[in-house]
């Protein structure tokens, strides 16, 4: 009924969205969700350049950078997506997935992420370790990169999140100024004083 895989996934995703009444939020994972994936290339995907064309403005799509699990994500790079999506992609971030080894955790800083990056972006999803408790340092420290980038963030996406970061602890963050090593000194401090104060709970 289709001449290609994207026209059938995007008309398909497309009568969803307008069944559903368009919601603010409805997000469309690709086929080709990174670089890696896509043929020949990026800038000249026909299923990626064709889902750019077909899909309602309203609808975004999920990608995870050059890589399914990206080491590093660029503004410049960012850019380039969102010439072939015809929108700012919101990024599903596998920097501490764990689920394809559960052998490993990934207790790091959230790192690798360059500045200015958040005004190429419409969204941020983080896909944490499988371990529950593993995770306070990478949410921790993606608050404190969050906080930082906000000063450099002007376009309509961000409207209003000054406000929720104002609201919250900005020790550490400092406009533009994300520092990786400060960011997980300050998360293994309120991780022992989060360890202590579950031990206090326990023992009363």
């Amino acid at each position: 009924a289709f001449p290609s895989l994207a026209q059938a996934q995007a008309s398909v995703a497309n009568e969803v969205y307008r069944e559903l009444g368009l919601p603010s939020i409805f997000l469309f994972c690709p086929t080709e969700y990174c670089s890696s994936l896509c043929s020949p290339s990026l800038g000249q995907s026909c299923y990626l350049l064709t889902l750019g064309r077909e899909l309602l403005p309203g609808i975004g799509v999920i990608w995870t950078g050059p890589k399914v699990v990206s080491r590093e994500l660029s503004a410049a790079r960012m850019e380039e997506v969102e010439r072939v999506l015809q929108r700012r992609p919101v990024i599903w971030d596998n920097l501490f997935a764990n689920d394809y080894d559960c052998r490993r955790v990934f207790l790091g800083p959230y790192t690798g992420r360059g500045p200015g990056l958040m005004p190429r972006l419409c969204g941020l999803l983080l896909n944490p370790n499988c371990e529950l408790q593993a995770n306070f340092v990478p949410i921790h420290t993606l608050g404190s990169w969050f906080r930082s980038e906000l000063g450099s963030c002007t376009h309509d996406c961000d409207a209003g999140m000054e406000s929720v970061a104002d609201a919250g602890n900005s020790q550490g963050a400092q406009d533009g100024n994300y520092s990786p090593q400060e960011a997980l000194e300050l998360a293994l401090l309120d991780w022992v004083a989060e360890i202590n104060q579950q031990r206090l709970q326990a023992g009363g």
